[in-house]
């Protein structure tokens, strides 16, 4: 059974930064052949499921507009952990952040969804 387990999260003040980290354990077989896309999610009260970021099989990444220029996402596959550097962080970063492999938002809005997810770490910045 594949799990994916987040650390990281907590309160820091706005201008602050936090690295969550993702790693994988457990029915690795199912990634053996291709490496799954790795996502960041996130979703605040009364908001959507957003994708933050994402880095795919072949490398490539995307981010959010939101975040551009402050966030990093970046994967170690020998530890098979995927970090999200945030810095610069804003009171409108404050979310619960998922991380997902070939994970798609529940209805296309919410988190957690289908494919595998980790139990979510809330990120709280105070101004």
């Amino acid at each position: 059974e594949v799990q994916l387990v987040e650390s990281g999260g907590g309160s820091v003040q706005a201008g602050g930064s936090l690295r969550l980290s993702c790693t994988i354990s457990g029915g690795t077989s199912e990634f053996m052949f291709e490496a799954p896309t790795m996502g960041w999610y996130r979703q605040g009260p009364g908001n959507e499921c957003d994708l933050v970021a994402r880095i795919m099989t072949d490398g490539t990444i995307y981010y959010a507009d939101s975040v551009k220029g402050r966030f990093t996402i970046s994967k170690d596959n020998a530890r098979k952990t995927t970090y999200l550097q945030a810095s610069s962080l804003k009171p409108e970063d404050t979310a619960v952040y998922y991380c997902g492999a070939n994970a798609l938002p529940r209805e296309g809005r919410w988190c957690p969804g289908i494919g595998y997810w980790g139990q979510g770490t809330q990120v709280t910045v105070s101004s």
